[in-house]
């Protein structure tokens, strides 16, 4: 009994200091005057309150923009306008919703731009309007074209000159046809045939008699009536398109034949509502980019004799005839926007491709 009591001093002691470290620590914690506390965590404010910090007023990098271009995007610069035509260089949303894409023009921008396209079309021949400045490492210049090799002249001096090819050549880097089919939305209207007072019709702004097209016409009008509109013909239109949908087909033939070129002829008509007879490239070619069953190749036959009875059967069948409508059932006709979407998909491209890369053998890859 006298060890216990003598050990009650003791636990007082501990006891009594316990309790006073506790306040202290207490006092210290909360009431350490405002001006010596830190606040190490953005959203703690000076209330001693905190606060969940909202994402939005979060600083993010692309809030910072330098000569109206926000740091993160690719600036796309258009060295020249393709044949002088111009369009906007505003978003590039309707592409396959392609953001973070600044299209300028302004060729102060050169050092800066990410990317440089160039109209082969408007290069002249001796390179006289190519940038004369070094190109800085970081940058990929892109060639396109859509005309044929037929139409388009060899420049020396273009091998090893380009990193990126955009054009109507499924090989391309950036694969850019003169149209595609889409898949429809639960916005689009249901398909209906426009109104047919005509069987087979053709617009022709170049008329050469060294065009295969040519004779092929010649010989396919003695069976069957063409309704020819443009100036070899004498007759001249305002609006296409309303001609080609008055029309039950429309002789989409190529003014030369090459791989992979199946041009606005082709897709205008699908738009149009006809039924496109094709002079091209081999029909595989084709059915690589529409469907089997929504056009007439001119090699499907024999014999144009034969093609001609095949559509005068058509015209008088119209179950079969329909049948070439079948893809309006799930698909509708998107047409290329010249120029714009080339400078768009070129920043989608670099936006998932950003190592180095040459394209060395461009004439050969395109002409041949």
């Amino acid at each position: 009994m006298a060890a216990a009591s003598s050990h009650e001093p003791l636990r007082s002691v501990v006891l009594g200091t316990f309790i006073v470290m506790c306040g202290l620590g207490t006092f210290w914690m909360y009431y350490t005057p405002t001006a010596n506390r830190s606040y190490p965590c953005p959203g703690v404010q000076r209330d001693g309150n905190q606060k969940q910090q909202d994402p939005d007023q979060i600083p993010k990098i692309h809030d910072k923009t330098v000569d109206g271009v926000k740091q993160e995007e690719i600036i796309v610069l258009v060295w020249m306008w393709p044949f002088g035509y111009t369009f906007d260089l505003k978003s590039c949303a309707s592409f396959n919703n392609i953001k973070g894409c600044h299209l300028t023009d302004d060729k102060s921008f050169y050092n800066k731009a990410h990317v440089v396209v160039f109209h082969h079309r408007n290069i002249a021949g001796d390179l006289g309007n190519m940038p004369k400045e070094p190109r800085p490492w970081f940058q990929k210049w892109v060639w396109y074209n859509m005309e044929s090799p037929t139409y388009t002249s060899r420049i020396p001096g273009l091998d090893n000159m380009f990193n990126i090819t955009a054009s109507y050549r499924l090989s391309s880097d950036i694969y850019t046809p003169y149209g595609s089919l889409v898949e429809l939305t639960s916005d689009d209207k249901s398909f209906e045939l426009p109104k047919k007072d005509k069987l087979v019709c053709w617009v022709v702004s170049h008329w050469d008699v060294n065009h295969k097209r040519v004779p092929i016409f010649n010989e396919l009008n003695k069976h069957v009536k063409i309704d020819a509109f443009g100036r070899h013909f004498g007759k001249y239109i305002e609006d296409k398109s309303k001609i080609v949908s008055s029309c039950k087909f429309y002789l989409s033939f190529e003014n030369s034949i090459h791989q992979d070129y199946i041009t606005e002829k082709v897709y205008e008509t699908l738009l149009a509502g006809a039924v496109p007879v094709v002079l091209g490239p081999p029909r595989n070619n084709y059915e690589s980019v529409i469907p089997t069953d929504s056009f007439i190749h001119v090699d499907d036959f024999p014999s144009l004799k034969e093609l001609a009875d095949w559509l005068i059967f058509l015209d008088k069948n119209e179950t079969e005839y329909l049948k070439y409508f079948s893809w309006r059932e799930h698909y509708k006709v998107k047409l290329m926007e010249f120029g714009k979407e080339h400078a768009c998909r070129s920043c989608g491209y670099l936006q998932q491709n950003r190592g180095f890369r040459i394209f060395r053998n461009l004439n050969t890859w395109f002409w041949g």
